[in-house]
C-alpha cells in the first residue's frame, strides 16, 4: 500500500474558497422601493421611512434604517410576501407616487444656479460623508433648496471610511474604529458623460496626474456630486486621499483640498453644469476661485483682472470658524510643492499667487480662508455675532479699517430643516396648525408670516403638547435601553452595571441633554465642577434630575478625550449610576433621538467660540427647551419664559473664575427656575408653566430658525444681488468689466503718488469744540491722473481706547467753486453733537459705482 504522508492528507483536505457575490433581486412588484431608496429625499418623508421600517422592523434597526441595506438584506421569502401583499403594495405606489410629484414640481428650479461646495454633508448616519455641525447644517441646506426648489447643485468627497466609528471601552477611553463603506450599500451612483462615459477628472500633482471618479447622489430634486480618488487608475500612495474625513497629515489635506476644490470645478465643467454663483462652505474649497480664474483665461481669453473681478462678484464665502486655529493654513514650503506650476497657469508669479493666501508678505502660512476672502466680494458668518467675530478674524486683510466697517462681512444665522429632525407627532399637530408646505419662490418668503403661523400653537391645549412630550420621551428611553443593553453582549460593560443602570433610569424624571462635538471649549465640564452640589441636584429624592452626554473627540484631541473619559468615570460612582449616562457614537441617528425626547437641551461653550450651533434649534422644533450660553443663535433666539440663558458679559479675564461662576449659575437655574416649573403640575399631573415655557419656544424662538428662512436670507441678501452684479459686469460683451479693470488699474498706479497740498482745520477741531455750532475743514490733494470722483475723502470720529470704536464718519464734498486750480478741494461742514473727548482722523480711499463695496479696492490712505 502506498503511505500517503498526513500533512499531504490535511492540505488536500483544507477549503479552498473563492469569493461570489450573490445580489438581491427585488420582484417586478417591488421595483419603487429602490428608487424610492436611491433618493435621499426619504429621510425626511416620514411615510417612506414608515414604509422600509414595516418591511422588517428589527432588520430596519440593526442595518441603521439604512435602505439599500435593508433590500439587500431582506429574506427571499419576506420579499415573497410583501410582492403579494396588497395593502402594502398600496402604501409602496403612494409613497413613489410622492417622490415622482415631488421631482415633477421641481422639474424647473428657480433663481440662479448655484454650485454649493463643502468638504462634508450630514444627510443620514447611513452615508458617513459627515463629523458634525458643519456637516448637518450642509446636508440639511440641500434639503431645505430641494424643498424650495432651488437651482443648486452639490460637491464634495466621497469617503471610503468616512469619519469613525466612536466605542467606549469599559475604562471610558475612546476608540476611533474606521469601517470601510461600500459604495455599492450606500445610495451613490456613477455619474455619466452624454456620451454614457463615467465622468473622470484629474488633477495636477508633483510629477503625475491624480484621476477622480465622479459619483451623485440625489437629495430630492438636487445633484450632489461626490469625488472619489479610490480606485486603480492612481498610484496606491494616491488612493487613500478620500479615505477619511479630516484624517492624516497636513500634506493630505492640501491634496484633498486641491480634488474638492480644483477637481470639482472640473467635475462641473464636464457635467456640463454652469453656475451663476459658487458657495464655498468653509475655506476648504477655495481652490475654486483659482481653477475658475484658469478657466477664464484659456477659454474665455479674459485678462488675469478681468477673470479676478468676474471670480470675486460670484463667488460667496461661508465661514463656520471663531478661532484663528481652526481656519486651515499651509506652510509655504507645501504649498509650493501643490501650486509652483500653477502659477503659470494663472500667468502670474508664484510670489503673486502666495499674496491671495497672506494678510502680511512675511508669514510663513498660506491662508485658505484669506484665499476664499481675496476672491470674493461677499462673505458670511453664520450667526449675528460670528459675523462680528469673523470682523475681527479677517480685519487684517483690510487694513486702515476698524472691523466693524468691514460691512463686505455679513452674516445669515444658521436654520435647521424642520421635515428632517421633527418628529412626526410634532408635525402632525402643526399641520392643523399651517398647511403643507409646497414649493414656492423663496423671493415670498416672510419671516413675519412664518411666525404668525407658529403663534397658533397656543391654540393648542396643554395636555395634547405634554403627552406628545412624554411620548417621545418613552421612545428616547427604548432606544436607550437597547443602545445599554447592546453593551452587555459585546461585553464592554459589566451585566449587572448594565441592569442597574437601566433600573434607576428613569422616564418620569427631569432628563437634560448634552450633546456635541467634544471640543473643551465646548466646556462639557460645567456641570461637574461641583460633585456635591450635583449630586444634590440629582438625587433630590422629590425632584430628581438625569443628565445624557454624547459626543466625540478628533482622535488627536487628547483633552476632549479625558473629557469624555472623566464623564464616563462621574457616570459610574455609585451615587451616579442611571442618573448619568454617555451614549457611545453620537450621529445623526442618536441626535435625533436626544433633540426630541429630553426635557432640556444644554450648551455651554465659552462665549464666543459657538459660531452658530444648531441642535438647539433642532430641539426647540421638538418642544425641547433650550439652555444655554448666549452664544452663536442663541444670542438672537433667547427669550424669557422661552428658555433660559447664562448671561452675555464675562464677569473675570481668568478663564477658571468664569468656569467657577457659569457652574454656580448652572446649579442655581437648575434649581430654582427649571426644577419647579418642570414639577409643579395640576391634579391631571400636567406642568402647565413647563408647557406655556414650550409654546412660547414655538412661537417666538422656532419660526426664526428655520432652514426655509436661512435659505431665504442667502438669496436676498446674497444670491440675488450677486446675480445682479454678474450681468452687470458682462454687459455689452463683458465692456464693464474691462472699464473697471482699466479704472482699478489707473488707481492703483497712482494711488502711492498722491499729494496732500493742504488739510485746513478750524480751531474746534484742533483744540476745543462747542456743541452745537458747526465747523468747516478743508483738504487739498494733487490727484496726479486721477479724477476728483475717483476719490473720497472721510473724516472719522472715534473714541479714545487701545481699540477706537467708530462713532460717526462724514464724507467731504468736493468744492465745485474751485475747480479751475491744480490741485483738487474738499469741504466738510461739520456739525457733532454729543460731548466728550473722541480721537479724529481723515482718510481718502477710492471710489467708483461699479465697485462692489468700498472694501472691494483695498486702499486707504489716512492723512
Amino acid at each position: 500500500m502506498e503511505n500517503y504522508s498526513l500533512l499531504g492528507a490535511n492540505q488536500q483536505s483544507m477549503p479552498i474558497w473563492k469569493k461570489i457575490v450573490i445580489e438581491s433581486e427585488l420582484f417586478e412588484e417591488l421595483t419603487p422601493l429602490k428608487k424610492i431608496a436611491n433618493n435621499l429625499w426619504w429621510t425626511w418623508n416620514d411615510d417612506a421611512q414608515d414604509l422600509f421600517e414595516s418591511i422588517d422592523a428589527d432588520l430596519w434597526y440593526r442595518c441603521n434604517k439604512n435602505p439599500i441595506v435593508l433590500l439587500q438584506e431582506v429574506p427571499l421569502d419576506r420579499l415573497k410576501e410583501l410582492s403579494n401583499d396588497h395593502e402594502f403594495n398600496l402604501q409602496m405606489k403612494k409613497v413613489e407616487a410622492r417622490l415622482d410629484e415631488y421631482i415633477y414640481k421641481r422639474e424647473k428650479p428657480i433663481g440662479p444656479s448655484i454650485a454649493y461646495f463643502s468638504m462634508e454633508f450630514g444627510l443620514h448616519a447611513s452615508l458617513k460623508i459627515y463629523s458634525g455641525g458643519l456637516g448637518v447644517l450642509a446636508g440639511d441646506y440641500l434639503k431645505e433648496c430641494s424643498d424650495l426648489n432651488v437651482n443648486m447643485t452639490g460637491m464634495g468627497l466621497l469617503y471610503r471610511y468616512g469619519y469613525f466609528t466612536q466605542v467606549i471601552n469599559g475604562k471610558g477611553e475612546q476608540n476611533a474604529v474606521y469601517e470601510e463603506e461600500t459604495f455599492t450599500k450606500i445610495p451613490v451612483k456613477p455619474l455619466y458623460d452624454e456620451n454614457g462615459e463615467w465622468i473622470i477628472v484629474s488633477v495636477d500633482f508633483p510629477d503625475r496626474k491624480v484621476f477622480i471618479r465622479v459619483w451623485e447622489t440625489k437629495v430630492g430634486s438636487i445633484s450632489l456630486m461626490l469625488l472619489d480618488t479610490d480606485f486603480e487608475a492612481n498610484e496606491e500612495y494616491d488612493r487613500p486621499i478620500t479615505h477619511h474625513l479630516y484624517g492624516g497629515d497636513n500634506e493630505n489635506r492640501i491634496k484633498q483640498e486641491i480634488v474638492l476644490g480644483i477637481g470639482g470645478i472640473k467635475a462641473l465643467h464636464r457635467a456640463k453644469v454652469n453656475s451663476d454663483i459658487y458657495h464655498c462652505n468653509e475655506g476648504h474649497a477655495a481652490f475654486i476661485c483659482l481653477e475658475r480664474i484658469v478657466n477664464y483665461l484659456s477659454e474665455e481669453h479674459l485678462s488675469f483682472q478681468e477673470a479676478v473681478e468676474l471670480v470675486k462678484a460670484t463667488n460667496l464665502f461661508t465661514t463656520h470658524t471663531p478661532v484663528p486655529a481652526g481656519h486651515d493654513s499651509f506652510h509655504v514650503d507645501l504649498f509650493r510643492t501643490y501650486f509652483y506650476n500653477y502659477a503659470s497657469k494663472l500667468r502670474i508669479s508664484f510670489e503673486q499667487l502666495l499674496s491671495f493666501g497672506k494678510a502680511h508678505p512675511h508669514e510663513d502660512h498660506f491662508n485658505m480662508s484669506y484665499l476664499a476672502s481675496n476672491m470674493s466680494n461677499n462673505i458670511n458668518g453664520v450667526s449675528k455675532l460670528h459675523g462680528e467675530v469673523s470682523r475681527d478674524l479677517l480685519a487684517p486683510l483690510f487694513p486702515g479699517y476698524s472691523p466693524e466697517e468691514l460691512t463686505n462681512i455679513g452674516f445669515v444665522t444658521n436654520g435647521v430643516h424642520y421635515p428632517t429632525w421633527t418628529n412626526p407627532m410634532w408635525k402632525t399637530i402643526h399641520k392643523k396648525l399651517r398647511s403643507e408646505k409646497e414649493p414656492i419662490d423663496i423671493s415670498n418668503y416672510s419671516e413675519e408670516q412664518e411666525s404668525n403661523i407658529w403663534s397658533q400653537i397656543y391654540r393648542v391645549h396643554d395636555s395634547d403638547i405634554w403627552q406628545t412630550k412624554l411620548k417621545l420621551k418613552s421612545l428616547l428611553f427604548d432606544d436607550i435601553q437597547r443602545r445599554v443593553a447592546s453593551h452587555t453582549v459585546n461585553g464592554t460593560i459589566d451585566p449587572s452595571l448594565v441592569s442597574n443602570i437601566l433600573h434607576k433610569f428613569n422616564p418620569n424624571t427631569l432628563t437634560i441633554g448634552f450633546a456635541r462635538r467634544f471640543a473643551t471649549y465646548k466646556r462639557a465640564h460645567l456641570l461637574f465642577r461641583n460633585i456635591d452640589r450635583l449630586n444634590a441636584i440629582v438625587n433630590n429624592p422629590s425632584r430628581p434630575v438625569q443628565l445624557l452626554f454624547a459626543g466625540k473627540a478628533h482622535p488627536a484631541d487628547k483633552a476632549g478625550q479625558d473629557l469624555i473619559r472623566f464623564i464616563h468615570e462621574v457616570s459610574q460612582r455609585k451615587e451616579f449610576i442611571g442618573k448619568i449616562i454617555f451614549l457611545e457614537n453620537y450621529d445623526m441617528e442618536v441626535a435625533k433621538k436626544l433633540v426630541q425626547g429630553v426635557d432640556v437641551w444644554m450648551n455651554t461653550p465659552t462665549r464666543p467660540l459657538e459660531a452658530s450651533g444648531t441642535s438647539g434649534e433642532k430641539a426647540v422644533m421638538n418642544g425641547t427647551l433650550h439652555f444655554s450660553v448666549l452664544d452663536g443663535w442663541w444670542c438672537e433666539g433667547y427669550r424669557p419664559e422661552a428658555g433660559w440663558a447664562l448671561p452675555e458679559e464675562r464677569a473675570y479675564e481668568n478663564q477658571n473664575y468664569q468656569d467657577e461662576l457659569d457652574a454656580d449659575t448652572i446649579y442655581n437655574i437648575i434649581e430654582n427656575e427649571i426644577v419647579p416649573a418642570y414639577y409643579y403640575r395640576d391634579e391631571h399631573d400636567v406642568p402647565h408653566r413647563w408647557v406655556q415655557y414650550i409654546k412660547n419656544s414655538y412661537a417666538e424662538v422656532v419660526p426664526h430658525f428655520t432652514m426655509s428662512r436661512m435659505v431665504s436670507d442667502y438669496n436676498h441678501r446674497f444670491y440675488l444681488p450677486m446675480k445682479d452684479r454678474k450681468e452687470m459686469l458682462e454687459a455689452n460683451d463683458r465692456q464693464v468689466v474691462s472699464d473697471l479693470v482699466e479704472w482699478k488699474t489707473k488707481v492703483i498706479s497712482n494711488w502711492d503718488i498722491i499729494e496732500v497740498v493742504n488739510v485746513d482745520f478750524e480751531d474746534g477741531i484742533r483744540n476745543s469744540y462747542i456743541m452745537g455750532h458747526e465747523y468747516v475743514s478743508r483738504v487739498s490733494l494733487d490727484l496726479k491722473e486721477l479724477q476728483p470722483d475717483d476719490v473720497n475723502v472721510e473724516l472719522v470720529i472715534a473714541t479714545i481706547e487701545e481699540n477706537p470704536k467708530i462713532v460717526s464718519k462724514d464724507l467731504f464734498k468736493i468744492n465745485e467753486t474751485l475747480k479751475e486750480s491744480p490741485f483738487t478741494h474738499y469741504e466738510l461742514s461739520l456739525n457733532l453733537d454729543k460731548p466728550g473727548t473722541y480721537n479724529y482722523g481723515i482718510r481718502i480711499y477710492p471710489s467708483n459705482s461699479m465697485l462692489a463695496n468700498r472694501l472691494d479696492l483695498k486702499l486707504v490712505k489716512w492723512i
